[in-house]
C-alpha cells in the first residue's frame, strides 16, 4: 500500500479559510455504497434514523499561539528578542511541550513575557522543540491564555491569513467542555444547538467522549509504504457511561456514527478487544485499508488533505475506489475542503 494511492489534485481555491455562516449551511455530501447525494448539514436528519447514536468529541481548543519577549542582560545592556510559542501538548507535571520560534534565541532557564504578568520559563529543549512551565495554573492559566493567546489555525489556513477574534468562536464546537486540544474536531463545527435539538427529536441519541487533538494531526506522512508510518499520540477518554451507551446501541441494532475522525479513532481505540469498554490514555491508533471496525458504522467528516492519514482512514471505512469517486465528485462540484470546509456523511454497507 503506497502513499501515492491516497494522492489527488486539489484546486487551491477549494481550501476554505472561513467557515460557512450559519454553521449548518455548509454543504454535506452523503455517500452510500450505491449513490451520492448533495445536501447541506441542516438536512442531516433526512439520513439519520431513530435508534442511531452520534458520538461527539467534547474537547475544547485552547488559544495555543502566543507571542512574547525574552529579555536578558548583555555587555550592551538589556536586550530582548521576540519569541513565538505554539503549545503542543500538556505534560503530567503541568509543563507544556511547545513549538518555539526562534528556539536558538532562548536558553533553558530564561523567561518569556507575554504581557499582563503572564510568563513562562523554558525548562528544556527536546528534538527541536521546547518545554515551558507557566507561572500560573488552573483557572488563572485558562484566563491568561484566553487574553494573550490566538487560536491555532491549521497551517493551510495560517499560511493565507492570521487568526483573529472571530476564530475564537468559529474554531470551537458548541459542545466543547474539556480544554486541551490544539486543533478542533472540525466535523463537529457544523452543529449548532438548534440542529442538535432537531436530531434528538428524531430519536437519535448522543454520547460524548474526549480526545485532545494534537498538532500531530497535521504532520505529513513521509514514508512511501504507509504501513510503516508511526502515528502521533493523543490523550483521550471514553467513560464507563459512554461505553455502556455505545454498547447498548450496538446491541439494539442502531448505528454508531462518530462525528469526526477523532471520535472514531478514540472509540475504536477503546474497542480493540472487540467490544467497546471504558478507556483512558494515549492512543496512536493508525487506521488504514484492511482495518476491522469494531464500533463505528458510519462517519461524518470533512474533506481531508491528499496523502494524509485521514484519507487512509476514510478509505478504510468506504474502500479506496469508492473514496476516489467521492472526492472526484466533491472537487468537480466545488465542495470546500479542510477544517473550515464542507462535510460528508459516509455510510458504508452494513456488515
Amino acid at each position: 500500500m503506497q502513499l501515492s494511492d491516497f494522492d489527488f489534485d486539489l484546486p487551491e481555491e477549494l481550501i476554505a479559510t472561513r467557515p460557512a455562516n450559519p454553521r449548518t449551511s455548509a454543504r454535506l455530501l452523503v455517500a452510500e455504497s450505491d449513490r451520492l447525494s448533495d445536501a447541506v448539514v441542516s438536512d442531516i436528519t433526512q439520513f439519520l434514523k431513530p435508534g442511531d447514536r452520534l458520538v461527539l468529541n467534547n474537547t475544547k481548543v485552547i488559544p495555543a499561539r502566543l507571542s512574547g519577549r525574552r529579555t536578558r542582560q548583555s555587555a550592551q545592556g538589556e536586550v530582548s528578542a521576540k519569541i513565538e510559542v505554539t503549545l503542543l501538548d500538556p505534560r503530567s507535571d503541568g509543563a507544556w511541550g511547545a513549538l518555539i520560534k526562534p528556539l536558538k534565541k532562548i536558553n533553558e532557564g530564561e523567561v518569556i513575557d507575554f504581557g499582563e504578568g503572564f510568563t513562562a520559563t523554558l525548562i528544556a529543549k527536546e528534538n527541536g522543540q521546547g518545554v515551558v512551565q507557566f507561572d500560573v495554573t488552573g483557572e488563572a492559566f485558562d484566563d491568561a491564555l484566553a487574553r494573550a493567546g490566538a487560536m491555532p489555525l491549521p497551517p493551510y489556513i495560517a499560511a493565507k491569513r492570521a487568526a483573529d477574534e472571530q476564530d475564537k468562536e468559529d474554531y470551537q464546537t458548541v459542545f466543547a467542555r474539556h480544554s486541551g486540544a490544539v486543533a478542533a474536531p472540525t466535523a463537529s463545527l457544523h452543529f449548532d444547538e438548534a440542529l442538535l435539538t432537531k436530531i434528538a427529536e428524531l430519536g437519535v441519541t448522543f454520547t460524548e467522549v474526549t480526545l485532545h487533538v494534537g498538532a500531530g494531526t497535521f504532520l505529513p506522512v513521509k514514508v512511501e509504504d504507509v504501513t510503516t508510518h508511526k502515528m502521533h499520540a493523543e490523550w483521550g477518554q471514553v467513560s464507563a457511561t459512554a461505553a455502556a451507551e455505545i454498547a447498548e446501541t450496538k446491541r439494539t441494532g442502531g448505528r454508531v456514527i462518530p462525528v469526526g475522525t477523532t471520535a472514531l479513532r478514540l472509540i475504536e481505540s477503546a474497542a480493540q478487544s472487540g467490544e467497546i469498554q471504558a478507556w483512558e490514555g494515549e492512543t496512536d491508533i493508525f487506521i488504514y485499508p484492511g482495518f476491522d471496525f469494531n464500533v463505528a458504522d458510519a462517519l461524518m467528516t470533512n474533506f481531508h488533505l491528499p496523502k494524509s492519514t485521514l484519507m487512509m482512514l476514510v478509505s478504510a471505512l468506504m474502500g479506496q475506489d469508492r473514496m476516489r469517486e467521492v472526492y472526484d465528485h466533491a472537487i468537480s462540484t466545488g465542495y470546500r475542503f479542510f477544517s473550515y470546509g464542507d462535510s460528508s456523511l459516509l455510510l458504508p454497507p452494513k456488515k
